[in-house]
């Protein structure tokens, strides 16, 4: 994490003068999410939305993708900056989660860190997530993204890669994650 975070320093100083420049409200946006062992912690990313998405987010749950509460995204969400629609289809939103990474709180590769609301909702055999560290790739992303919209089929995703973790799948998994970022595949 500290190599990427020095390597793409110019493209951090660029990603946040455009996101300051192109809409009022904070470079960056902080969310409390769950991580390893059920611990919450503050992801970070390049702010994609306007300044207050989160106290406007329960009008737009009717219109997820998903139909299962334990997940949330919104096609096309009105709340989502010019930029940010840009940001977001190139993955560069989630760069500053790097950080997290160095922080010890994430995992280039592991599990989506949920929203402490969603895991509310969990059965037991959902916790089987919070066993590893959270990353900022994993086999979610790499087997369709946001194309995956059953909440048992991210969990067994997870549940699969947990329990056969190897060095080699990570690396695989990170291999994968290229032309999947760059093909914008999946990606709202």
């Amino acid at each position: 994490s500290t190599s990427g975070l020095l390597l793409l320093s110019p493209l951090f100083i660029a990603v946040a003068a455009a996101v300051r420049l192109s809409s009022s409200g904070p470079i960056f946006f902080r969310q409390t999410r769950v991580g390893l062992g059920g611990k919450a912690f503050k992801i970070m990313k390049f702010r994609s939305m306007v300044d207050d998405a989160e106290a406007r987010r329960d009008d737009l749950v009717p219109k997820s993708l998903y139909t299962d509460a334990r997940l949330f995204k919104v096609k096309d969400d009105p709340r989502v900056t010019p930029l940010g629609a840009f940001l977001r289809r190139t993955s560069l939103d989630e760069l500053p989660q790097l950080w997290n990474v160095f922080r010890g709180e994430m995992s280039l590769v592991g599990p989506r860190p949920p929203l402490p609301c969603e895991v509310d909702l969990y059965e037991d055999h959902h916790y089987t997530r919070f066993d590893v560290k959270p990353g900022i790739t994993g086999p979610w992303q790499v087997s369709g993204r946001n194309s995956i919209t059953d909440f048992e089929e991210v969990i067994r995703l997870e549940t699969g890669y947990i329990r056969g973790w190897t060095i080699w799948k990570d690396l695989g998994i990170l291999l994968k994650t290229v032309p999947v970022v760059l093909g914008m595949r999946g990606a709202h």
